[in-house]
């Protein structure tokens, strides 16, 4: 088998998986539970044959040559709409994970929404914007996809350590799009910076790349297909760290409340000194107006 046909079938093969997962998001209804996941996979699934019918042409150069332009442009447009959407997808997973805690979950993403914003600027600040036109399109999404990353390896980190504290399954679908998400992400820091920017897409390098994303693929529609355990309802105790700074993040925004001011335990001497005093004097009052 040649470079060129175990690649196509590689490809084949990522959008036969994504076209999977789709109809099980829909027939289990898990688009209503990840609607940005779902966008995620109907854009790629959309979008492949398209592109690979555009990259099938320019090596045949059909039109004169413009399928490489029109391949561009349609691979960078959905390159960025794809970073973009993976963003609401690391909402939509924060969510989920922590849906038994109310206050925490809006709390945390306020928070989410803000780190997602300064890693953006931090990332685009580190484009060099040496080149100019068209050409800057691939800076702008590779630095877009980087901030992504790095959000979808802090949201698996995140998951990782607090899952007994969450009571988070592993078996959790939730669980299983975040680690799809971190192995692509760390497949796309470590094996795409090895990968020299002319280098061919039938470099073996290339090979590794595209086989850690099916492997993604594969562990998301193990996830979707496999039976996934009952969220049961969370009891934790009053004096639970986890309680307390949940019920802190479900007040913070609140407007105030009238609260009852109780009076503190070590004044209760001075409060029967003065119900004794009192006494006295209403006796002393009724006395002296008895004699009168």
């Amino acid at each position: 088998m040649s470079l060129d046909l175990a690649m196509s079938a590689m490809s084949v093969v990522e959008f036969l998986i994504c076209a999977a997962l789709a109809l099980l998001f829909s027939s289990k209804n898990l688009h209503r539970r990840f609607p940005a996941m779902n966008a995620y996979l109907l854009l790629r699934v959309g979008s492949m044959p398209v592109l690979l019918l555009l990259l099938f042409g320019q090596s045949r150069h059909w039109f004169n040559d413009y399928c490489y332009a029109a391949y561009f442009f349609a691979y960078w447009a959905v390159y960025i709409a794809s970073a973009v959407i993976l963003f609401f997808v690391t909402i939509d997973v924060f969510r989920s994970a922590l849906s038994a805690f109310s206050g925490l979950m809006k709390f945390g993403v306020v928070i989410f929404r803000w780190a997602a914003i300064v890693s953006v600027i931090v990332s685009l600040a580190t484009v060099s914007f040496a080149h100019r036109g068209i050409l800057i399109i691939p800076d702008l999404g590779f630095g877009l996809m980087r901030s992504v990353s790095i959000l979808e390896l802090c949201l698996l980190a995140f998951l990782c350590l607090s899952m007994n504290a969450l009571r988070l399954s592993v078996r959790d679908l939730s669980f299983g799009i975040a680690l799809g998400f971190g192995l692509m992400s760390t497949n796309d820091f470590v094996l795409a910076s090895l990968i020299s920017a002319h280098s061919s897409l039938t470099a073996p390098l290339q090979f590794v790349y595209q086989g850690i994303v099916l492997v993604s693929l594969g562990t998301w529609l193990s996830y979707a297909a496999l039976p996934e355990p009952a969220r049961r309802p969370v009891v934790l105790p009053v004096n639970s760290a986890i309680y307390r700074w949940n019920e802190i993040a479900s007040a913070l925004g609140h407007p105030g409340t009238q609260v009852a001011v109780q009076q503190p335990a070590g004044s209760f001497f001075l409060t029967d000194v003065e119900n004794v005093v009192e006494k006295v004097l209403n006796r002393n009052l009724k006395s002296s107006e008895s004699q009168s």
